[in-house]
């Protein structure tokens, strides 16, 4: 069976749709039908979504981390002691994330569409896929986040040199 060519590169959509969820209110598109909603539901329970949420959020936390903390003992102490109530708070709401997600899954293929990807997920490849995702998720949130540090820097480092170049002191 040839793989769509969507499946070669659905963690990087997964993971921008994790965000934008996260961000985003409720979607005011229509309705899907309840069939199509339950194809979705159904695509969603065979990718394991609900594990993948789990155990991406962690890796966010830590991502935030730094930032919060900023090297401050104190600040990490009362971090470390508040990660897993704000965790355990999340994974209670990963029905809402799945719901919404299982309408925009509904929304955007048909019913025999959604159909086919749930016997692709179901396949040994699609099974490898969804065991392979969380780490591969995490490994692409660590390149992409070096790979975003390297462009800023670069992109700061020119825009100065540009503005220096108009007579600005910067």
């Amino acid at each position: 069976m040839r793989k769509p060519s969507w499946i070669k590169h659905s963690w990087i959509r997964t993971a921008c749709l994790t965000i934008c969820l996260l961000a985003a209110g409720p979607a005011g598109a229509q309705s899907p039908s309840p069939e199509a909603m339950a194809a979705a539901r159904e695509l969603i329970v065979t990718m394991r979504a609900a594990d993948y949420f789990k155990t991406l959020m962690p890796a966010i936390m830590q991502q935030l981390k730094p930032a919060i903390v900023q090297n401050r003992p104190q600040v990490e102490r009362d971090y470390d002691a508040i990660v897993p109530l704000l965790l355990d708070s999340m994974n209670a709401r990963v029905n809402e994330i799945i719901d919404q997600i299982a309408a925009l899954y509904a929304r955007n293929f048909s019913v025999e569409e959604l159909r086919e990807v749930v016997a692709f997920y179901r396949g040994p490849t699609g099974q490898k896929f969804v065991q392979k995702l969380p780490l591969i998720t995490q490994e692409s949130m660590v390149i992409g986040q070096r790979f975003g540090q390297s462009i800023g820097a670069e992109i700061r480092g020119r825009i100065v040199e540009e503005l220096r170049k108009r007579g600005h002191d910067i």
